[in-house]
């Protein structure tokens, strides 16, 4: 008999719905289904979704390697369980504790990065853990946290972008990563207010087309300037909101003195964006205040910099100057990249936090959780460290000698991928778990298989805070097991006492509780809630279970209600250009592809429509490199190389190449990217590197390919 399953698509943000038509012959059909972010529709990846769930290679049975170097082989179940079970033993003998680490990721279900929060802290009592998700939201996060006391990604409803009369978008290319997302940008296209700020001309960038807006396109790393201009245009036109700034903020004269001293002419010299540009844009989100709203959304290619959380931080700050977020139509936004990336860092994973938004360090979250959890506050461990310090400490004499990753490609994902790959080598043991062999399995002494999205029930987050019911379409594999389960049986083996339940209602339950009263507040809801609503409430969800659309509108959730503005100032890139490194290179997301690739490089026409890496390069560039149309080019930086087919394009600045980031060996974009980290959030500068590009022989690219054992 054919069954149907609602639920919500395994990639992005978005998290449009779906519905899954399952046959009895195994096959599985995908259609959208009607809902606030996608109306109905779906992207390529989305559509070709179900593919993932009968991969030729999909992992249905524990690996273990016998001896580093070796070949990985199928175990059971328990043999793979006293293997890790020997190696945590074996490396708190060495390093005590905090000799393991755990690393998670922002695709998992909020039951799942809860428990493994509690995993690593009640188990392991480890204080090494943290997440993917510093790769991906933390600068915004931070900036977030400490103007509003909250991190939201989106305080207010995605549909009220379709009244707004101008929308400013910095570092986003949402006709790529997020389709459906377009559809809500119509109403500001029409009325010429869309902007974008981007170094290239992306297919969000394009949309300002035809009279639609107005495309900024700064030199990589100069958005700051590019803000302050666009800021300073807003006083001097007499275009703040003054009676907001003094009534409901703080530290607004500082920001505005800053401002005074970047008129949009130096603003010019400095990124290269004609000061005519950034009047227009200035006069666009000033005259739509009150004609539809005007919206401040950024993205990564905003926040992925050594100073992300100050640009951030000067989106914020031009948002405030304009009274947006008091308003029942108008805000500012940063658009959550990963499946789970909201509620994926609300509850546990990251190195500095408890559930529900907690910070380990406070003595009532201690309090709070630990009761919960039925241990002592002085048994939880102190706050670790963000993931690229984590990283850099593995296998080192003072550092963790065992790693467990959930839901990460590192080996592919990290920044200076391979000095990753290299601290990946010098642990002792290596567990990961995945659905897939991804690149980082090929460096683990232990892999166990999980079930994946249509085969697992939980909830996720979306990037409007809007909580959501991830339903069982379909059993797992034979073989193959849940994650809740994995923590249940290892806290079993490992000797603790504390409860790992393996149904997801129930870990939810536990959830719900562990988050009143924190920052991001569950506890008004549960599984059979959400089963009952037709759209997901937006949190704080307290006992009262109402939703929370605008939690801005009235006051902030600082102790005093103002919002707290940061002075920021602009700066360059800490990976500048120099030493025969001649081109910035800026990375990103593709239409056919997510993140590391492990999933879509496994979807035959995800793979069709984008093989492998390419290589933009402005036609100016490419004449002065003598790089053709289709060759194959080098792109090295001071850390590594990666290689990619030449693409002549006009969309970029000539001092700017693009890489995409979702492949792998030999054609990894993070080969050449820095782990120079954002010294108040810990994010990577992924979206600047200097580089120089040259071509190179084939044949010699096919001999190291086939040494590194790259195909394709």
């Amino acid at each position: 008999m054919t069954s149907t399953t609602d639920t919500h698509c395994p990639y992005c943000a978005l998290q449009c719905a779906m519905r899954l038509e399952s046959r009895p012959e195994g096959s599985v059909t995908v259609s959208g289904r009607d809902f606030p972010t996608n109306k109905g529709g779906l992207c390529q990846k989305g559509w070709t979704s179900a593919a993932l769930l009968d991969a030729p290679d999909r992992l249905r049975m524990p690996l273990v390697r016998d001896t580093k170097g070796g070949p990985l082989r199928e175990a059971s179940w328990e043999e793979a369980y006293a293997r890790i079970v020997r190696g945590v033993r074996a490396a708190r003998e060495v390093g005590g504790d905090d000799a393991v680490a755990v690393f998670g990721g922002g695709g998992l279900t909020n039951e799942k990065a809860y428990l493994l929060g509690k995993f690593a802290r009640v188990v392991l009592r480890t204080r090494y853990v943290d997440y993917n998700g510093r790769f991906c939201m933390s600068s915004a996060a931070a900036a977030a946290n400490r103007t509003f006391g909250l991190d939201r990604g989106m305080p207010f409803p995605i549909e009220d972008l379709a009244s707004a009369g101008a929308i400013l978008l910095a570092g986003s290319n949402v006709a790529e990563t997020m389709p459906p997302f377009v559809q809500h940008l119509a109403r500001a296209r029409e009325r010429g207010g869309l902007i974008v700020i981007d170094p290239r001309r992306s297919a969000t960038a394009s949309l300002t087309d035809d009279g639609n807006g107005v495309h900024l396109q700064p030199l990589p790393g100069a958005d700051i300037a590019v803000l302050l201009g666009i800021l300073h245009v807003i006083i001097a036109s007499g275009d703040l909101d003054q009676t907001f700034l003094q009534q409901r903020t703080t530290g607004w004269e500082e920001v505005a003195a800053r401002a005074s001293t970047w008129w949009p002419e130096r603003v010019e010299r400095e990124s290269g964006v004609p000061a005519s540009q950034i009047r227009r844009a200035a006069q666009l989100l000033a005259g739509s205040v009150d004609e539809g709203g005007s919206f401040v959304l950024t993205g990564r290619g905003a926040e992925q910099h050594a100073r992300g959380t100050d640009t951030v931080q000067a989106a914020i700050n031009l948002a405030l100057f304009l009274g947006l977020p008091r308003r029942a139509r108008g805000g500012f936004a940063t658009l959550t990249g990963q499946g789970n990336g909201q509620g994926g860092r609300e509850h546990g994973q990251k190195s500095d936090q408890l559930p529900g938004y907690r910070m380990i360090t406070d003595v009532a979250a201690r309090e709070h959780i630990a009761g919960i959890w039925g241990i002592s506050p002085q048994e939880l461990p102190g706050p670790g460290v963000p993931a690229v310090e984590l990283l850099h400490r593995l296998g080192t004499p003072d550092g963790p000698r065992m790693l467990f990753v959930h839901g990460s490609n590192l080996a592919v994902s990290a920044p200076n991928a391979e000095r990753a790959r290299e601290r990946l080598t010098a642990l002792d043991t290596l567990v990961v778990c995945d659905i897939v062999p991804s690149e980082t399995t090929e460096y683990a002494d232990v892999v166990l298989p999980t079930t994946q999205w249509a085969e697992e029930e939980g909830t996720m987050t979306n990037l409007e805070g809007r909580l959501l019911r991830r339903r069982r379409a379909q059993p797992p594999p034979n073989g193959v097991r849940d994650e809740l389960q994995i923590w249940h049986d290892l806290a079993l083996l490992l000797g603790s006492n504390a409860s790992f339940s393996t149904a997801a209602s129930e870990v939810f339950d536990e959830l719900a509780a562990a988050s009143a009263g924190g920052r991001s507040d569950y506890s008004g809801t549960s599984h059979l809630a959400l089963d009952a609503a037709a759209v997901g409430p937006q949190w704080p969800v307290g006992t009262d279970s109402s939703s929370t659309p605008r939690p801005f509108i009235d006051r902030f959730s600082t102790p005093d209600g103002r919002a707290v503005l940061h002075d920021v100032v602009p700066g360059r890139p800490s990976d500048d250009l120099g030493d025969h490194f001649e081109l910035y290179l800026v990375t990103g997301r593709l239409l056919a592809h997510y993140q590391s690739g492990a999933q879509t490089r496994r979807v035959a026409e995800l793979v069709g429509a984008t093989p492998g890496a390419f290589v933009a390069l402005h036609p100016l560039t490419a004449q002065r490199l003598g790089v053709d149309e289709g060759e194959l080019v080098e792109v090295t930086s001071r850390r590594g190389s990666a290689v990619g087919i030449a693409r002549i394009t006009r969309d970029l600045r000539p001092d700017v190449v693009f890489m995409p980031f979702h492949f792998a060996k030999l054609q990894a974009a993070n080969n050449v990217t820095s782990d120079v980290t954002d010294p108040v959030s810990g994010m990577p500068e992924f979206k600047v590197s200097a580089v120089q590009v040259r071509a190179v022989d084939g044949a010699w690219y096919k001999t190291v390919a086939e040494r590194a054992g790259v195909h394709g």
